[in-house]
């Protein structure tokens, strides 16, 4: 993906069917994290643009850190925007660290299918097995579009639930 935000629209779908289970907070953060690498090759010019880090091997560390820092990060974050209605916020580490995982791992993979430097199996092996199994205009109409559908189905979830209290 040509920016990180592309990678926000799975990320929203997938709030939609997880809801509580799930911090599109921790989520947002692991992407920025895991484009911290290419960012400091484009300003430097020297590295792989996706190198390590857009391995799985690299993933799961990023996902690690991710969902330590995350967590307290997203805590304050949302108590800043007082999004809780008892001004207590607390995220669990396994939605913390579920959701840095598919945050590191859908990352590799949308960026797999776009970028032809990504080896996601490395050290094992250079091959990159999702390059090009879809267009790069199917795979931003699939981002855009996820996170379309994925906004829709949340607040109606959440619209719905609200009317059940």
């Amino acid at each position: 993906m040509p920016f990180t935000p592309f990678h926000m629209g799975p990320g929203i779908l997938i709030k939609a069917i997880l809801q509580g289970s799930f911090s599109l907070m921790i989520f947002g953060w692991t992407q920025i994290v895991m484009d911290i690498q290419p960012l400091i090759v484009m300003i430097t010019g020297k590295g792989q643009l996706h190198g390590f880090t857009h391995s799985f091997i690299g993933a799961s560390l990023i996902a690690v850190f991710s969902g330590l820092t995350g967590k307290y990060l997203s805590e304050v974050g949302l108590k800043i925007l007082d999004i809780s209605r008892n001004n207590s916020v607390e995220i669990i580490w396994g939605v913390a660290f579920l959701s840095a995982f598919i945050g590191s791992y859908s990352h590799v993979i949308l960026d797999g299918i776009m970028h032809s430097d990504v080896e996601p199996f490395y050290p094992f092996t250079t091959l990159n097995i999702f390059q090009g199994i879809i267009s790069l205009e199917a795979l931003h109409k699939l981002c855009l579009n996820s996170g379309l559908f994925g906004a829709m189905v949340y607040y109606t979830v959440r619209l719905r639930v609200k009317r059940k209290k």
